[in-house]
Order: structure tokens, then C-alpha cells, then sequence
């Protein structure tokens, strides 16, 4: 868990999740909005498959 919690693209995912929620809130609700969260998926699932695939590749290395 720990692996997750102090990597430096789950932080970045973190704030910029606070930052889609904010203009979620204030913006329209449009393709741009959708758009938006969709992307944030995609870096999410990106920033979560990198963590595991560092915590494999040290695991392998020792």
C-alpha cells in the first residue's frame, strides 16, 4: 500500500483529480466535462499499472 500512497504519479493523480472535481463543479455539463473524467481514467489506470509494474520488476530484481 505503501507503494502507492508516496509515488509521485498518484500524488499528481490526487491533485488533479481535485482540480477535474472543481471544474466539474463549476462548468458545464458538456462533452468537454466527459472528456475530462475520461481522461483522468485513463492516467489513472496508467499511474496504477506503472506502481504494479515497479513493485513486480523490484520484486524480480532481488
Amino acid at each position: 500500500m505503501r507503494k502507492f500512497i508516496f509515488n509521485g504519479e498518484i500524488i499528481s493523480l490526487l491533485f488533479s483529480g481535485i482540480s477535474a472535481v472543481r471544474s466539474t463543479r463549476k462548468g458545464p455539463r458538456d462533452w468537454r466535462t466527459a472528456m475530462l473524467w475520461l481522461s483522468w481514467a485513463a492516467t489513472l489506470a496508467a499511474a496504477i499499472g506503472t506502481v504494479v509494474y515497479e513493485a513486480r520488476d523490484k520484486q524480480l530484481g532481488d
